[in-house]
């Protein structure tokens, strides 16, 4: 008894169905919308444009049919964008009116997104793009007047001369303390500290990042340590984020925490300071406001009295030897000694430098 072949037909059906639309990848699907919005993205880039655009110089210029640029046009007009034909050659154009919905931004507004911009572009404030791709979008959709607004904020101000730390080499760095912060997550690296004879490995619950003066730092707990440390980013050779989750007290303060240090590093003990500027003096160092506790006098002889409330003397001492020569220092008495002490040893250095 012979068996009975199966029919073409048959045996078609028995391979299983043929791949057709229905059987598609997910992964093909999505690649072929991303290609038509790429394609519709292009095709409104050349209408809103000054060129002279036909249907068919666009589908000659994007390398499709004639027709398929009807149908991406017909799309256009669906969602809104109100193009027209010009001329006897039917170039394509868009209302030159035409702009997309945007957020409402007021004068003081705009100014302030084109002040963000500038700043975020300077040295050691540009550790990620800034604001500067927020402020080209807006201003690609926003009125006219509003552009020209950001234009001329953004040319006619500058910023010069904030002596912030160079930081250009350790934008990872920043970006992966930044990430790691969002993401609830410890970071380990090797830190090259100066008090520290070779760089020690880190593992640390990052708290928080921060720019304080000149620098950007990272306050975190290492290991066990019970309390968190302040960590200058730079110095870190190398960093990265961890898979652990890190412990971070719902209660942290930061201003807490740095308490009246003086800049980064808060002493263990609290010191009244009172320094008396010369006339000189009084103007210029009057116009900052050099500390949160900071009380001043003017006297009738146009010196002037600043009072802080500072924990540890070491960051101060170096500010005021910067006013050395305009500057007394009235108390406290251990301030006095150490602000007298650092200037012999400055005029030994320099005496000892001058007969060599």
């Amino acid at each position: 008894m012979t068996e009975k072949r199966p029919s073409k037909k048959a045996a078609a059906k028995s391979v299983g169905p043929k791949p057709g639309k229905k059987n598609r990848p997910d992964r093909d699907r999505r690649v072929r919308q991303a290609d038509r919005l790429a394609r519709l993205l292009r095709v409104l880039e050349l209408v809103q444009s000054r060129g002279r655009w036909t249907t068919k110089a666009i589908a000659d210029e994007i390398e499709c049919s004639e027709r398929t640029v009807y149908r991406d046009l017909d799309v256009l007009k669906f969602a809104g964008i109100p193009y027209f034909r010009e001329g006897e050659q039917q170039f394509v154009r868009v209302r030159p009116d035409f702009r997309f919905p945007s957020i409402t931004l007021t004068e003081d507004e705009v100014l302030g997104l084109s002040l963000a911009t500038v700043l975020t572009q300077t040295p050691g404030l540009d550790v990620t793009s800034g604001a500067g791709p927020t402020a080209r979008k807006f201003a690609a959709a926003a009125l006219e007047s509003s552009q020209e607004l950001i234009e001329d904020a953004m040319r006619l101000v500058s910023v010069f001369g904030l002596k912030l730390a160079d930081h250009s080499l350790h934008h990872d760095a920043i970006k992966t303390v930044q990430l790691a912060l969002l993401n609830g997550k410890q970071i380990a690296g090797l830190y090259e500290s100066p008090y520290e004879p070779v760089p020690v490995k880190l593992t640390l619950h990052p708290y928080r990042l921060c720019l304080i003066k000149n620098a950007w730092y990272v306050i975190g707990r290492h290991g066990d340590d019970p309390e968190p440390k302040t960590f200058r980013v730079a110095r870190f050779k190398a960093v990265r984020m961890l898979e652990e989750s890190a412990t971070v007290p719902d209660d942290f303060d930061l201003r807490n925490y740095f308490g009246n240090a003086w800049a980064v590093f808060r002493g263990d003990q609290s010191y009244d300071i009172e320094l008396r500027f010369r006339p000189t003096a009084a103007k210029i160092v009057s116009e900052t406001i050099w500390h949160h506790t900071q009380k001043s006098k003017t006297h009738k002889d146009g010196s002037l009295t600043l009072s802080f409330q500072v924990d540890g003397l070491n960051e101060i001492l170096h500010w005021i030897l910067s006013w050395a020569g305009q500057v007394r220092v009235q108390k406290p008495d251990e301030l006095k000694d150490l602000f007298l002490q650092t200037l012999e040893d400055a005029i030994q250095i320099q005496a000892v430098s001058d007969r060599t």
